[in-house]
């Protein structure tokens, strides 16, 4: 009779017929894809040339994890998604991703590297537009502080993205 976990400490191994094998992890996934299963992406223009690399789509689901079951008891698929350019010996960049099966690939890697842009414009939220200079006592102050800086970023970004804006000198 197979053991009955009470739901402290480790739940015991079993054999489970809806995931079939062991667990591997997602550089194993990857490089058992190997290097030909790599497509090339473009994902942006940047200022000296085409932004381009070689990815890796795979869908996997992810083990371990306290993620919420699908229909049926399953674990639900996400998109792994792997940076393998063309002068490494492997994967570089590894990303998960919670979108649909039959999101376009281009999208996947655009959504991925747009990190960048986010993690630039919080760091100019913080150190340019004073976002963590806030030292009131109240929710209302705070939220006056965070609107502020945030119509001041929305400024400063339509004048940075503004053709006819006069360059500076």
């Amino acid at each position: 009779m197979a053991r009955v976990w009470s739901g402290r400490g480790r739940p015991p191994t079993r054999s489970d017929p809806r995931y079939p094998g062991t667990a591997v992890g997602l550089a194993e996934h990857v490089t058992a894809a190997g290097r030909s299963a790599a497509v090339t992406i473009n994902w942006r223009e940047g200022s000296k040339d085409t932004m381009t690399s070689r990815f890796i789509f795979l869908r996997v689901r992810l083990a371990g994890h306290r993620v919420a079951r699908a229909v049926g008891g399953t674990l639900p698929e996400r998109w792994l998604v792997a940076q393998w350019p063309d002068n490494q010996p492997e994967p570089v960049k590894y990303w998960l991703s919670s979108l649909p099966a039959d999101t376009d690939p281009a999208e996947l890697i655009r959504l991925g590297k747009i990190r960048w842009r986010i993690e630039h414009d919080y760091r100019e939220l913080k150190t340019g537009l004073g976002l963590d200079h806030f030292e009131g006592h109240s929710w209302t102050g705070w939220h006056r502080h965070v609107t502020l800086v945030t119509a001041a970023h929305l400024f400063i970004t339509t004048l940075r993205l503004d053709p006819k804006a006069a360059a500076q000198a």
